[in-house]
């Protein structure tokens, strides 16, 4: 869609946005906007400061109210600020009135999201799901936009009588969006067959949020060099690998990472890539103990997985990253709740498998810590899953 934040060679000056309203606290607004802050990294542009509104519901017009409007305002023209990203999704009204208003581009997280898959899209699956998710995306927001879209088809004959450039713009990415679906339609029907031609291997998936070191523990299991490094998005491709722990080999696959507020059109547009969640036996979900907030980023990946059908799904919980998690100790006189950030490692431990009903294991992948009983876990799940199903090949074990 070519309107991605680094489009110029100086890295572009970026606002965020975000509203405290009844249904979202302004701590859970900070916590978004740091997120927030980490996609702008990832995708090239430099946030430079954040601005919350208390409010009970975003304007119709201009999403903030006209007061917090002034403010960003002054602000963007005195720095000089290159764009403004709003920590929701925005209707194409409020998109116009507000780069009306700022005098510069306006993105909404969908957009930011977008921009970041289609940078990181590798493969022309990739490729073709970015791109429909962004079409999608397009589509209800068409308003004036004749310049900017290419003439993918000639002129002659395109335009029916009385028919009005917006109106044969709406066509044209429809007609786009039915080709792109028929595309991976195509694509899932290789990978299905490719899923069914990988014999009777038991298939194990990783799975969590974004940045919590799936691909680092792909490496580390599979032997193999998976792109992998701190920023959100790292994969957007499926990758599957056969593994062997001691005698007991199996298949291995890195999936995206899910985030908070994940567009609904980019879990449509992946559901192929999904299909490798779906349909696997046993999933790996992958947690950063080291995270604040990581407890509310496994209720989005359980939140995901159900959306997707997986919920059900035979599990392990890897909390990794151990070796840079720290805490805060409280003073004897401090009566303040304790939470998560209270807890040394080894309560969170504690804690954690008392109310957990799942195996669990803490380790740090880069480290190798906890690395050997992390193997025996994932042998000992995978070996009673396939003395089940495949009780002739007992021979194995």
């Amino acid at each position: 869609m070519g309107n991605g934040i680094e489009t110029a060679k100086t890295l572009e000056r970026v606002v965020l946005v975000a509203l405290a309203t009844r249904e979202q606290s302004r701590e859970k607004a900070e916590e978004y906007l740091d997120e927030l802050a980490f996609l702008v990294e990832t995708a090239g542009g430099i946030p430079v400061k954040s601005f919350i509104q208390d409010i009970d519901r975003p304007n119709v017009r201009t999403y903030v109210g006209s007061g917090k409007l002034d403010e960003i305002k002054q602000y963007v023209l005195a720095e000089e600020i290159d764009i403004v990203i709003i920590d929701d999704e925005l209707g194409g009204s409020q998109i116009r009135n507000l780069e009306k208003e700022l005098g510069c581009k306006i993105l909404d997280r969908t957009n930011l999201i977008l921009d970041i898959f289609a940078k990181r899209a590798r493969t022309a699956h990739a490729k073709t799901q970015v791109e429909l998710a962004q079409y999608q995306y397009l589509l209800p927001r068409l308003t004036r936009m004749w310049t900017h879209l290419e003439r993918q088809r000639g002129g002659i004959g395109l335009r029916g009588p009385g028919e009005t450039e917006i109106e044969t713009d709406r066509r044209i990415i429809r007609d786009k969006i039915s080709l792109l679906k028929k595309r991976l339609e195509d694509i899932d029907v290789q990978q299905t067959t490719q899923r069914k031609n990988r014999g009777k291997m038991i298939r194990v998936a990783l799975v969590g949020y974004t940045n919590v070191g799936k691909s680092t523990i792909m490496n580390l299991l599979s032997k193999s060099e998976v792109f992998a490094e701190n920023k959100l998005f790292a994969t957007l491709d499926t990758t599957v690998r056969k593994v062997v722990v001691d005698n007991l080999p199996f298949l291995l696959s890195d999936t995206v990472g899910f985030i908070r507020k994940l567009p609904h059109s980019l879990i449509e547009s992946f559901k192929s890539t999904l299909d490798e969640v779906r349909e696997s036996d046993i999933l790996l979900h992958v947690v950063d103990i080291s995270h604040p907030e990581f407890e509310a980023q496994i209720e989005t990946v359980n939140q995901t997985l159900d959306e997707i059908g997986a919920a059900d799904k035979k599990t392990i919980m890897v909390f990794n990253k151990v070796d840079a998690y720290t805490y805060e100790q409280k003073d004897e006189d401090d009566l303040s709740p304790l939470t998560q950030k209270n807890y040394s490692l080894e309560e969170l431990k504690k804690s954690w498998m008392a109310n957990n009903k799942l195996p669990s294991i803490f380790i740090s992948a880069t480290e190798k810590q906890n690395y050997q009983e992390f193997r025996s876990l994932l042998y000992d799940e995978i070996r009673d899953m396939h003395a089940i199903r495949y009780p002739y090949d007992n021979f194995l074990y």
